[in-house]
């Protein structure tokens, strides 16, 4: 009896201490759990915030051209705005240069053409950009008229702010086939005096992408700084007008079927 008294009174320490063990450890698994939680929220608030976040390039704007060119990307700039230049100063053929500056997006001081348009996707909107600075041609000045101008951008090497979209983009425009997209002014531009800075006129002329041309008139803004003629500009375009069907994909819930033609242009004199 004694034995077994004792053996039982071992047994109730033994399945105490047992009990005490597992309460332990369930009291340090609750912060454990706690803090996971805590972590996977912060990392799945950051992951939301870089596929949420709109780090789309701002649209262009002769202010940021310009001082591009000051900074000394443009070829011919030696840092000063020759903004009162008379436009009758620069009579003769100009072309576009693509090779001074940079054209990615986070600094765009170079030539290029591209496209802006909105997005709705499953995890918020966003604004698509695409870019090429395979930009070339030229313009004729005469005293104060701008006659000619031709210029022609490469869609073929077009990239996005999303490198997942450069293929759809390109794709949906159908570079393949028609890897050339062209501006030919068809009415001439007065200038008037740009004396007192920057000039603002309306380009008008046949626009064609994708093999299918459309008459447009373009704002355009530009100035004059140092050796250089900066000319920025943008008009909203209706895809379907140019036979382009806004790309898909799983993520995407719908594309707006209008979008804006962006240029950045800086002409040397030939």
């Amino acid at each position: 009896m004694t034995t077994d008294a004792t053996s039982g009174g071992g047994a109730t320490p033994g399945d105490g201490s047992g009990t005490g063990s597992a309460g332990g450890s369930g009291s340090r698994k609750g912060p454990i759990i706690a803090v996971v939680v805590v972590v996977v929220l912060v990392l799945a608030g950051g992951g939301l915030f870089w596929f949420l976040r709109d780090d789309a390039p701002p649209p262009v704007s002769l202010e940021t051209a310009t001082k591009g060119v000051e900074g000394g990307n443009g070829a011919g700039s030696s840092g000063s705005a020759s903004s009162g230049a008379a436009v009758g100063d620069v009579s003769g053929t100009w072309t576009v240069d693509a090779e001074s500056g940079e054209v990615d997006y986070e600094s765009a001081t170079g030539s290029f053409a591209g496209f802006r348009v909105e997005e709705e996707l499953t995890i918020g909107s966003a604004t698509a950009v695409g870019r090429t600075r395979d930009v070339s041609g030229e313009i004729v000045i005469e005293g104060n008229t701008l006659t000619s101008a031709d210029i022609t951008a490469d869609l073929s090497t077009l990239t996005t702010n999303d490198s997942r979209r450069d293929g759809k983009a390109r794709d949906a425009l159908d570079t393949d086939a028609f890897p050339d997209a062209t501006f030919v002014l068809t009415e001439a531009v007065d200038f008037g005096d740009p004396a007192a800075g920057p000039v603002s006129v309306q380009a008008t002329g046949d626009l064609t992408i994708k093999g299918v041309t459309q008459s447009v008139t373009i704002p355009l803004e530009a100035q004059v700084v140092d050796g250089t003629i900066v000319v920025v500009g943008s008009v909203p375009i209706t895809f379907a007008d140019y036979g382009v069907e806004p790309p898909k994909a799983p993520i995407v819930l719908s594309v707006a079927p209008e979008g804006t033609l962006e240029l950045q242009l800086l002409f040397t004199q030939s």
